[in-house]
């Protein structure tokens, strides 16, 4: 549980800086677990990096419905606008 909430504020810091001047500003959320520019890290967090743009769409949309379940990534997953979907997918689609 201490570990949750450690994460959880380390993305609320993390949701306001921008990684990188043409990520996204979401994206600075989306490095805390999984890696500058989509390569994680952590064995537990998957790399974002090249991954389909139609998959990306498709998984943060399940995840926001509920229909994929996961608590961290589905109050990530709530705020975000499909534009901002659009966006977060496009450039972690691109990063090689």
């Amino acid at each position: 549980m201490k570990a949750l909430v450690l994460i959880i504020s380390t993305l609320s810091v993390l949701f306001t800086i921008n990684s990188r001047a043409e990520a996204p500003a979401a994206a600075a959320t989306c490095v805390a677990c999984h890696g500058e520019q989509g390569k994680s890290n952590n064995p537990i967090w998957p790399n974002l990096a090249g991954q389909k743009e139609a998959y990306l769409v498709k998984q943060l949309h399940d995840f926001k419905s509920g229909q994929r379940k996961d608590p961290l990534m589905t109050s990530i997953a709530l705020p975000l606008s499909d534009s901002d979907i659009q966006s977060l997918a496009k450039y972690f689609s691109e990063q090689k």
